[in-house]
């Protein structure tokens, strides 16, 4: 994976003041991260963590009160820049009497492509988000799961080189969630990068190859989804199947039953399980979040 960073936060803060000017919310305090060319990053956190905020202030919605963003080499606030990213928000807000042809229609345009471009696209990608059978029918007609795939359809449809992915598979049944999945996925295996917001844990767990888990604005974990759920202090071994007699005799005659030793590794916990430590251990050590230089295993040793 190329590491050239595609967004860079430094030290990114933002805060809310009421019509008086006195401090209402600190939605995000000191955030530092980047996110790699070619991966797909995970940002989660409780309601309030600043998740929302963050990715305003990528997409230049939203201006900080303190700290710099880089956005495809180009400051934030350089709205330019998001002729080459696709943003799927929590709610999409399409025109409920377009259909699907129209809607990608319609925001072709937007971008100013030409008519065999926008065609070549639309076709492309409604086939791509499994709607060929309902492309004509309006979208106030659409299921949850429908309104989300004609969104991501419409994330797409400039063909981005980062993608920001709001919550991707609210509303959709385990089939359409694998298949949202497998989008995502094959979005990475494209060379795009995608930030990827959601309170469904095990999907994150699923396509994320980093993850950062935000509480009351602060950064308190960031690193490899497989890394940080490793148990270090534990060992796991798999085997062919044994008998109940080599079982209890298996640390110290394994070979002697013929069983062959087929994996040694930590076991894992899952992310849901780290999450919430993570949110746990925060309100009880509110001083302490990571700072970049913090490694996983680190960041595991201090806890």
């Amino acid at each position: 994976m190329d590491a050239e960073p595609v967004i860079q936060i430094r030290n990114l803060s933002k805060v809310y003041r009421d019509f008086w000017g006195r401090k209402k919310v600190e939605a995000l305090n000191s955030l530092s991260l980047e996110v790699r060319r070619g991966e797909i990053f995970g940002l989660l956190g409780p309601n309030g963590s600043g998740k929302t905020t963050t990715i305003k202030l990528l997409l230049g919605l939203l201006f900080p009160t303190d700290g710099e963003v880089t956005v495809l080499g180009r400051p934030a606030h350089d709205v330019s820049k998001n002729e080459r990213i696709g943003y799927l928000p929590e709610e999409s807000y399409l025109y409920r009497f377009l259909n699907a042809d129209e809607t990608l229609e319609f925001y072709g345009r937007l971008f100013n492509m030409s008519s065999a471009e926008r065609k070549q696209r639309r076709d492309q990608l409604i086939e791509r988000v499994g709607l060929q059978h309902a492309r004509r029918r309006q979208l106030k007609e659409y299921s949850k799961g429908m309104t989300r795939r004609i969104g991501l359809a419409q994330a797409l449809i400039n063909d981005p080189e980062l993608v920001l992915l709001d919550e991707p598979t609210s509303g959709l049944d385990p089939l359409g969630t694998s298949d949202m999945k497998e989008m995502i996925r094959n979005l990475r295996d494209q060379g795009k990068t995608v930030v990827m917001c959601s309170h469904l844990l095990a999907d994150v767990q699923d396509v994320c190859d980093r993850i950062a888990i935000l509480y009351q604005g602060e950064l308190k974990v960031l690193g490899g989804v497989h890394e940080l759920l490793e148990a270090r202090d534990e060992t796991e071994l798999l085997t062919s199947s044994l008998s109940e007699e080599a079982i209890k005799d298996v640390e110290s005659v394994l070979q002697k039953h013929g069983a062959s030793l087929q994996r040694v590794a930590h076991p894992k916990s899952t992310l849901e399980e780290l999450f919430l430590r993570t949110v746990k251990e925060s309100k009880e050590r509110p001083g302490r979040r990571f700072t970049p230089e913090e490694k996983p295993a680190a960041a595991e040793a201090a806890k």
